[in-house]
C-alpha cells in the first residue's frame, strides 16, 4: 500500500469529511500568509475570516485533525500548518509530470508554488516536435513517447495533463498504466478513470460561468429563479450546486 493510500486509508478510520480536506489547503494559504507576517498566533475568527469560512466550521474542520485551540490564546500557527501539512501529505516529496506544453502547460512549469509546497516537477512532455526539446522553466520538454519510462525512473506520483481536449483521456489513460493514481486535469474534458485513481479537475471556464451568473444578478438580471426543462424553478443556490457539480 502507497503511502497516499495509507493517508486516505487512515482518514477514512478518523472520520475526516472530504468537504474538510477540501478546506485544509484553503486554511493552509491563510496559515502561510501569517506566518510570513510573523503571527504567532491566531484565533479561530480570525484564521476563519482569513480563510473565508464561518468560524464554528473552521473550530469543527480542525477538531477532525484532534486541534482544538487554547482559550483565550487560539491556534499557535506553526504547529498548525504542521498538523495540516502533515494531513496532506506535504511534508515529503511528491513528483509531478506536466504533461502539455501549450501556454497553460507553461504557465504551470513555471509556477513557484510547487516547490515551495512540497511537489517537484520533475518532467515536462509533449508531443509536438517543435516543443520537444526546448527548455521551459530549467527543464527541457521530452517526446511523449518517454512517458512511462519517465514516470518510472523519476518516481512521478501525479500526473498533470494540461493537452487539448481530445488528447487528455488516451494521455491519461497511459499514466493510470503506468502506476500513476492522483491526476490533475486542465483539459476541458471529463476524464475516466478506474476505482483508486484520484483525479482533480481545474475548468476555468465553469469558474467564469459561475461568476457571470453571480454578476447577472447583482446588475438586477435573471438569476432569483431559473427555469428547469420540466417547468419548474430552481433557486441561485441551486443552481451553483449543480454548475460545481
Amino acid at each position: 500500500m502507497t503511502p497516499r493510500q495509507n493517508r486516505n486509508r487512515d482518514r477514512a478510520e478518523r472520520g475526516i469529511p472530504e468537504a474538510t480536506v477540501a478546506r485544509l489547503p484553503v486554511y493552509l494559504r491563510a496559515l502561510h500568509s501569517l506566518q510570513e507576517r510573523g503571527v504567532a498566533t491566531v484565533s479561530s475568527e480570525e484564521l476563519a475570516a482569513a480563510a473565508g469560512v464561518n468560524s464554528a466550521k473552521l473550530r469543527k474542520d480542525l477538531s477532525h485533525l484532534g486541534s482544538y485551540g487554547t482559550r483565550g490564546v487560539g491556534y499557535e500557527v506553526e504547529y498548525l500548518v504542521y498538523q495540516i501539512s502533515r494531513e496532506l501529505g506535504l511534508t515529503q516529496d511528491w513528483v509531478v509530470a506536466i504533461i502539455g506544453l501549450g501556454n497553460l502547460g507553461r504557465a504551470l512549469a513555471g509556477y513557484g508554488g510547487f516547490a515551495s509546497r512540497g511537489f517537484r516537477v520533475a518532467g515536462l512532455l509533449d508531443a509536438d516536435d517543435a516543443i520537444v526539446g526546448q527548455e521551459i522553466a530549467g527543464k527541457t520538454v521530452e517526446h511523449i513517447d518517454r512517458l512511462e519510462d519517465l514516470i518510472a525512473e523519476r518516481g512521478v506520483s501525479i500526473a498533470v495533463i494540461a493537452t487539448p481536449a481530445g488528447a487528455a483521456q488516451g494521455v491519461c489513460d497511459r499514466v493510470v498504466a503506468a502506476g500513476v493514481t492522483s491526476v490533475l486535469n486542465f483539459a476541458p474534458v471529463v476524464l475516466s478513470v478506474p476505482d483508486g485513481v484520484d483525479v482533480r479537475k481545474v475548468d476555468l471556464s465553469i469558474e467564469l460561468q459561475i461568476l457571470a451568473f453571480h454578476e447577472q444578478r447583482k446588475a438586477g438580471g435573471p438569476g432569483e429563479h431559473v427555469p428547469l426543462p420540466d417547468g419548474g424553478t430552481q433557486g441561485p443556490e441551486q443552481y451553483v450546486e449543480a454548475v460545481e457539480a
